[in-house]
Protein backbone atom coordinates (compact mmCIF):
# COMPACT_ATOMS: atom_id res chain seq x y z
CA UNK A 1 0.00 0.00 0.00
CA UNK A 2 1.42 3.37 -1.00
CA UNK A 3 1.16 6.27 1.44
CA UNK A 4 -0.05 8.47 -1.43
CA UNK A 5 -3.01 6.24 -2.29
CA UNK A 6 -4.83 6.41 1.06
CA UNK A 7 -4.32 7.48 4.63
CA UNK A 8 -2.93 4.66 6.75
CA UNK A 9 -3.86 5.03 10.40
CA UNK A 10 -2.41 1.83 11.83
CA UNK A 11 0.48 -0.54 11.17
CA UNK A 12 -2.15 -3.24 10.68
CA UNK A 13 -3.21 -1.48 7.47
CA UNK A 14 0.26 -1.81 5.90
CA UNK A 15 0.50 -4.42 3.15
CA UNK A 16 3.86 -5.57 4.53
CA UNK A 17 2.38 -6.09 8.01
CA UNK A 18 -0.59 -8.06 6.68
CA UNK A 19 1.64 -10.21 4.49
CA UNK A 20 4.05 -10.83 7.40
CA UNK A 21 1.22 -11.65 9.81
CA UNK A 22 -0.32 -14.16 7.41
CA UNK A 23 3.11 -15.70 6.80
CA UNK A 24 3.77 -15.97 10.55
CA UNK A 25 0.46 -17.75 11.02
CA UNK A 26 1.37 -20.18 8.21
CA UNK A 27 4.73 -20.78 9.91
CA UNK A 28 2.90 -21.45 13.18
CA UNK A 29 0.56 -23.99 11.58
CA UNK A 30 3.41 -25.73 9.76
CA UNK A 31 5.60 -25.80 12.87
CA UNK A 32 2.90 -27.70 14.77
CA UNK A 33 3.98 -30.71 12.68
CA UNK A 34 7.62 -30.50 13.79
CA UNK A 35 8.83 -33.29 16.09
CA UNK A 36 8.70 -32.80 19.84
CA UNK A 37 12.51 -32.75 20.15
CA UNK A 38 12.54 -29.53 18.08
CA UNK A 39 10.24 -27.61 20.44
CA UNK A 40 13.04 -25.59 22.06
CA UNK A 41 15.15 -25.35 18.93
CA UNK A 42 13.78 -25.06 15.41
CA UNK A 43 10.12 -24.70 16.40
CA UNK A 44 10.81 -21.90 18.87
CA UNK A 45 13.28 -20.10 16.60
CA UNK A 46 11.12 -20.11 13.48
CA UNK A 47 8.05 -18.96 15.40
CA UNK A 48 9.97 -16.15 17.13
CA UNK A 49 11.63 -14.82 13.99
CA UNK A 50 8.43 -14.94 11.92
CA UNK A 51 6.49 -13.07 14.62
CA UNK A 52 9.31 -10.60 15.07
CA UNK A 53 8.83 -9.34 11.50
CA UNK A 54 5.36 -8.16 12.53
CA UNK A 55 6.40 -6.76 15.90
CA UNK A 56 9.32 -4.81 14.43
CA UNK A 57 7.03 -3.47 11.72
CA UNK A 58 4.54 -2.24 14.31
CA UNK A 59 7.37 -0.67 16.35
CA UNK A 60 8.72 1.04 13.23
CA UNK A 61 5.29 2.48 12.51
CA UNK A 62 5.10 4.00 15.99
CA UNK A 63 8.61 5.48 15.57
CA UNK A 64 7.93 7.23 12.28
CA UNK A 65 8.50 10.64 13.86
CA UNK A 66 12.22 9.90 13.66
CA UNK A 67 13.64 8.68 10.37
CA UNK A 68 16.65 6.87 11.88
CA UNK A 69 14.51 4.95 14.41
CA UNK A 70 11.92 4.13 11.74
CA UNK A 71 14.56 2.79 9.35
CA UNK A 72 16.35 0.91 12.12
CA UNK A 73 13.21 -1.01 13.11
CA UNK A 74 12.47 -1.88 9.48
CA UNK A 75 16.08 -3.08 9.16
CA UNK A 76 15.41 -5.34 12.15
CA UNK A 77 12.22 -6.62 10.50
CA UNK A 78 14.14 -7.33 7.29
CA UNK A 79 16.78 -9.28 9.22
CA UNK A 80 14.09 -11.31 11.02
CA UNK A 81 12.44 -12.13 7.69
CA UNK A 82 15.77 -13.37 6.33
CA UNK A 83 16.32 -15.40 9.52
CA UNK A 84 12.88 -16.96 9.05
CA UNK A 85 13.89 -18.01 5.53
CA UNK A 86 16.95 -19.72 7.00
CA UNK A 87 14.83 -21.66 9.51
CA UNK A 88 12.42 -22.64 6.72
CA UNK A 89 15.35 -24.05 4.76
CA UNK A 90 16.46 -26.04 7.82
CA UNK A 91 12.91 -27.38 8.21
CA UNK A 92 12.93 -28.52 4.58
CA UNK A 93 16.41 -30.05 4.91
CA UNK A 94 15.32 -31.94 8.04
CA UNK A 95 12.26 -33.29 6.24
CA UNK A 96 9.72 -31.46 8.43
CA UNK A 97 8.37 -29.38 5.53
CA UNK A 98 8.03 -30.46 1.90
CA UNK A 99 10.19 -28.59 -0.61
CA UNK A 100 7.22 -26.96 -2.39
CA UNK A 101 5.72 -25.64 0.84
CA UNK A 102 9.11 -24.35 1.96
CA UNK A 103 9.72 -22.69 -1.40
CA UNK A 104 6.33 -20.99 -1.24
CA UNK A 105 7.04 -19.62 2.22
CA UNK A 106 10.49 -18.42 1.20
CA UNK A 107 8.95 -16.63 -1.79
CA UNK A 108 6.45 -14.96 0.53
CA UNK A 109 9.32 -13.78 2.72
CA UNK A 110 11.11 -12.51 -0.41
CA UNK A 111 8.05 -10.32 -1.09
CA UNK A 112 8.04 -9.15 2.54
CA UNK A 113 11.75 -8.30 2.36
CA UNK A 114 11.18 -6.42 -0.90
CA UNK A 115 8.44 -4.29 0.66
CA UNK A 116 10.60 -3.60 3.71
CA UNK A 117 13.60 -2.64 1.57
CA UNK A 118 11.41 -0.23 -0.42
CA UNK A 119 10.26 1.46 2.79
CA UNK A 120 13.83 1.58 4.10
CA UNK A 121 15.15 3.01 0.83
CA UNK A 122 12.54 5.77 0.69
CA UNK A 123 11.14 6.35 4.20
CA UNK A 124 10.11 10.00 3.76
CA UNK A 125 6.54 9.37 2.47
CA UNK A 126 5.87 7.26 5.56
CA UNK A 127 7.27 9.64 8.19
CA UNK A 128 5.18 12.00 10.31
CA UNK A 129 5.91 15.65 9.76
CA UNK A 130 7.67 17.29 12.66
CA UNK A 131 5.77 20.18 14.22
CA UNK A 132 7.03 23.65 13.40
CA UNK A 133 9.09 25.03 16.28
CA UNK A 134 7.06 28.28 16.09
CA UNK A 135 3.82 26.45 16.86
CA UNK A 136 2.47 26.13 20.36
CA UNK A 137 3.15 22.93 22.23
CA UNK A 138 1.07 21.20 24.88
CA UNK A 139 2.55 21.61 28.33
CA UNK A 140 2.88 18.90 30.96
CA UNK A 141 -0.62 19.53 32.36
CA UNK A 142 -2.28 19.66 28.96
CA UNK A 143 -2.21 23.46 28.78
CA UNK A 144 -1.13 25.07 25.55
CA UNK A 145 2.02 27.15 25.95
CA UNK A 146 4.31 28.80 23.41
CA UNK A 147 7.33 26.82 22.22
CA UNK A 148 10.65 27.93 23.65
Amino acid sequence: MSPTKCLIRSHEELDVYRLAFDAAMRVFEISKRFPREEIYALTDQIRRSSRSVCSNTSEAWRKRRYEAAFVSKFNDAEAEAAETQTWIRFAVACGYVCAEEGQGLCETYDRIIGKLVNMISDPRPWLLLRPNRQESVVGMRGKVSPAR
